[in-house]
């Protein structure tokens, strides 16, 4: 298994190394030009997960992979660093922030591994337990991530209860910001709430980012679905009335 992977690999470098010095397109990527290219492909990669798609999955990490390939090869195009420099320096830090399972420190779970990796990252001179959120994340992942991070130092309530009386109390002041009217404030309570109800589906286990994607390819599916059945009419949507196109939304609810 091993050496197949190596000869996959090594088969890939090379692609890389003859399609940078003979594609005219490959030639001319820089790591800017490829920038938006690779957030693509990992929403890409993204929306297949959503799905459960594995044949998607297989194909959207083998892109993935191309990119990282070729930004190392630019890497060390540019004398920057070299395709196993970038390898060498993530199995090391692997082995440093796994002391369980490459030195004799102790552990009863995952919650001691996640804490542990997180004094790690600090003792190699991160300077706050919420380094390392990227700036650019959409904001309901970063919303998840900082919260996990500041879980573990220990800044983390201690049920879902707890958390849902959170949500309540945003929703309050949303409400109250609503009756004075002032834009700004009612964006910040809004900010809040959405905020609580992550931290709630964090202790509910869910993916609310996942989560709320569900919702949009359902609503997508339910609202073309409408637009098909109108159109049996010779209607669309805009032809209708609230109460004919609600009736219809009923309808197709039920098979989604």
């Amino acid at each position: 298994m091993v050496l197949q992977s190596n000869i996959a690999f090594t088969r890939l470098v090379k692609i890389m190394d003859e399609l940078r010095d003979k594609c005219p397109w490959d030639k001319k990527q820089t790591i800017q030009t490829l920038r938006q290219l690779t957030i693509e492909e990992t929403y890409e990669l993204a929306d297949a997960i959503t799905e459960n798609d594995w044949k998607g999955i297989k194909e959207e990490l083998g892109d993935l992979l191309l990119h990282l390939v070729f930004y190392a090869k630019i890497g060390a195009e540019q004398n920057k660093f070299t395709l196993e420099e970038v390898i060498n320096g993530v199995c090391d830090k692997l082995i440093n922030r796994h002391p369980h399972i490459y030195s004799d420190t102790q552990i009863n779970d995952e919650e001691d591994v996640k804490k542990n990796w997180e004094k790690l990252k600090l003792n190699e001179g991160k300077t706050s337990v919420l380094s390392g959120v990227p700036k650019s994340l959409p904001s309901m992942v970063k919303a998840m991530r900082l919260q996990e991070k500041a879980k573990q130092v220990g800044f983390e309530w201690e049920n879902k209860d707890q958390v849902w009386e959170k949500v309540e109390e945003e929703q309050k002041e949303l409400f109250e910001a609503i009756e004075l009217g002032d834009i700004n404030k009612i964006e910040d309570e809004l900010g809040d709430v959405f905020f609580s109800l992550v931290n709630f589906a964090r202790f509910l286990q869910v993916d609310a980012e996942n989560a709320l994607e569900r919702t949009n390819k359902k609503f997508i599916y339910r609202v073309t679905s409408m637009e098909a059945e109108a159109l049996k009419d010779g209607k669309y949507l805009h032809d209708l009335t609230l109460q004919e196109m609600d009736n219809i939304w009923n309808r197709v609810k039920k098979n989604i």
